[in-house]
């Protein structure tokens, strides 16, 4: 047990401008020219993290790599190179796309473009200057069109290996490696399996190799998997809690068979709403899936609590026991507002985390990944608040 609140983040952190020309130049760089770009930068971005006093680092998600000037996204479609039986398409994924409807006890994910937020508040979405799509970069998406297998043995060698030297060079303790979840994976087209069971479970079987390849590197798995709590958003027309809840089930499952063989207090569980700057006032409620959530046999779970839109619901905390042995990792900082948030008001959200499950089960950590989001002065400046704020509660806390 330590005598302070432990800080970390989501996962992906801004990107330095020679990394992302690097990124765009890609195809002109020799993989020895390119890999030492990389390496440099992973390098900078863990000591940034070790200078200002963040506990569990990662590498910022530099490895994960996409094309473009831009980062947002990365955390989704760098997977496109990891999984076989893909079929690359230029259907963007926010692009308008054919609706599709669900019925009762039969849940179809629907377009993007058809989301029942963006439906509410469509001029707004259409409105260049809102804000909703800051920072997205335009990308074409794959779909299945074959048995879903893992091919990303080489890449996941490097993520850890970036991270090991990185890591070594500035005396860091505990790291995270991000990875897609089964269901997140999921969501592409299909056009190969029966049922969109079968495309989770497929998934499941191919990503458990990234989990272990990075748990036996000695770093922590983060499971990405907005699929959770964002789906709701993507259901034509609204379901029922009970037929989400069924369909969620599926992806607890594939989760905890994907996990089955890893050290559990090795493993973390990101959940949140999605990430792009709109209203979310179709977001489910934390409380109406928090109990499918707790089946997930990880060790944490990392959640939006800064939201304006999830903030209140720290309160889920109160009836419902965390599993022994498992951690929390509350966002107390939001990827959503360029607000910088005071470590006042971060200490006094940790604190409230606290007085619920325990100080020692709380790691303070961010809403979502702050790379491709926000300016890289914002997002460091948000997170040298969190860890003041950490600070301020570890000392009214212990």
């Amino acid at each position: 047990m330590t005598n302070k609140i432990r800080t970390t983040h989501v996962g992906s952190l801004p990107r330095t401008p020679e990394l992302l020309d690097a990124n765009l130049r890609r195809s002109e760089l020799s993989d020895e020219e390119f890999f030492g770009i990389l390496q440099t930068a992973v390098d900078e971005v863990v000591r940034r993290q070790v200078d200002m006093g963040i506990d569990i680092i990662n590498e910022g998600e530099y490895g994960h790599i996409t094309s473009g000037a831009v980062d947002y996204g990365a955390w989704w479609n760098y997977s496109f190179t990891r999984l076989g039986g893909l079929t690359m398409t230029d259907e963007d994924r926010w692009a308008s796309q054919e609706a599709i409807r669900s019925t009762p006890g039969n849940i179809k994910l629907t377009s993007f473009s058809d989301r029942r937020d963006r439906a509410l508040f469509n001029e707004a979405y259409e409105d260049p200057e809102s804000g909703i799509f800051a920072g997205r970069a335009k990308v074409g998406n794959p779909k299945f069109t074959g048995p879903i297998t893992y091919i990303g043995q080489d890449e996941v060698e490097a993520d850890v290996k970036l991270m090991r030297t990185a890591m070594d060079a500035a005396g860091a303790q505990d790291g995270f490696v991000a990875a897609l979840s089964p269901g997140s994976a999921a969501r592409l087209k299909n056009e190969y399996y029966a049922t969109d069971d079968e495309v989770v479970w497929a998934c499941a079987d191919a990503m458990a190799q990234e989990y272990k390849a990075i748990t036996d590197a000695g770093f922590t798995v983060q499971l990405d998997a907005p699929d959770l709590a964002e789906s709701w958003d993507q259901i034509n027309p609204e379901p029922s809690l009970d037929d989400y809840r069924d369909w969620l089930r599926t992806r607890v499952d594939a989760i905890n068979h994907s996990v089955r063989d890893l050290p559990k207090e090795q493993t973390r569980l990101h959940i949140c709403w999605g990430s792009w700057h709109g209203p979310h006032v179709t977001d489910v409620e934390f409380g109406d899936i928090i109990e499918e959530i707790l089946r997930a046999e990880v060790g944490g779970f990392s959640f939006e609590g800064a939201s304006p839109r999830h903030a209140h619901e720290w309160r889920v905390w109160q009836d419902h026991q965390l599993p022994e042995g498992s951690l929390i990792y509350p966002g107390v900082i939001s990827h959503s507002t360029n607000a910088v948030e005071h470590p006042r008001l971060v200490a006094d959200r940790i604190i409230q985390f606290a007085e619920v499950v325990g100080p020692e089960n709380v790691v303070a950590s961010t809403d979502c990944g702050l790379g491709g989001r926000l300016n890289q002065q914002i997002a460091w400046a948000k997170l040298e608040s969190l860890v003041e704020g950490a600070r301020i509660a570890s000392a009214e806390l212990f």
